[in-house]
């Protein structure tokens, strides 16, 4: 049999089981695989993560340096994500510069912890003008089966969360925790069919239509959204997509504390 044959297989398969409200791991429409998360793994970062959700797994490291602010922002700290994806973990990927997904993951996670106002950079202002802190926050997806987009969030949420400012490395006085002021958690909701799911798996993500992360804080307020995919997304669905990511992102906020 063809890899043509086998995918459409599998596409039948899971339309046919979500037509019942069921999916092919056993799970609900609205159900995410178990997470697993570590915290401080990368002895060289500042602060560091590593989250499974399900079979996808990635690491988030934190680095922290001084450095000259942006001539707008003169009193503010500077935040800088990248995302890669490497071959070792999907076949998909390829080596060399960052491509439009990786563009793409890096951009949503960053603006999540912006619109949210997660770390306060005007507390990472070390003279104004002339010098602040800096946090590069760099992703690594190291396998995927799906959903890497709230997978990348979390580990970048974590490791931030955890991250230290290596005030005596520069001499300038005792180590601090970055002012971290919520939690932005990104729940993305794909659409296959005519059906709404949470946490997609590879061969679910693979056939889907659309896709909207929606990104919310510690209230439940909405701060970021991106769509994505060719398919459209009713107002109807939309609405549903946003209960989903208020309720899914407070159940996610209990899991890691």
């Amino acid at each position: 049999m063809s890899n043509q044959v086998i995918s459409e297989i599998r596409r039948d398969h899971i339309l046919n089981l979500l037509k019942d409200g069921r999916r092919t791991d056993g799970r609900r429409v609205d159900d995410f695989r178990k997470i697993k998360f570590e915290t401080g793994v990368i002895e060289s970062a500042d602060g560091s993560a590593v989250v499974e959700i399900g079979k996808t797994k990635v690491t988030a490291g934190v680095k922290i340096i001084p450095g000259t602010p942006f001539g707008d922002t003169p009193n503010m700290g500077v935040l800088t994500t990248g995302a890669e994806l490497i071959p070792m973990a999907h076949s998909s990927f390829e080596s060399g510069p960052p491509g439009a997904e990786s563009i793409e993951l890096a951009r949503v996670v960053d603006r999540g912890i912006r619109e949210s106002g997660m770390i306060d950079m005007s507390k990472l202002c070390i003279k104004e003008g002339e010098e602040v802190w800096m946090c590069f926050l760099d992703l690594y997806a190291i396998n995927y089966d799906g959903n890497l987009f709230d997978a990348f969030n979390l580990a970048s949420v974590l490791a931030l969360k955890t991250a230290i400012i290596p005030n005596e490395q520069y001499g300038k006085g005792d180590n601090a925790p970055l002012p971290i002021t919520c939690l932005p958690i990104s729940v993305t909701t794909t659409k296959v069919g005519s059906s709404l799911i949470l946490d997609p798996n590879f061969d679910e993500e693979h056939i889907s239509s659309a896709r909207l992360t929606v990104t919310t804080d510690d209230d439940g307020n909405f701060r970021a959204m991106q769509k994505g995919g060719q398919g459209s997304i009713t107002l109807e669905e939309l609405e549903r997509c946003l209960d989903m990511a208020v309720a899914k992102g407070k159940e996610i906020r209990e899991i890691i504390g």
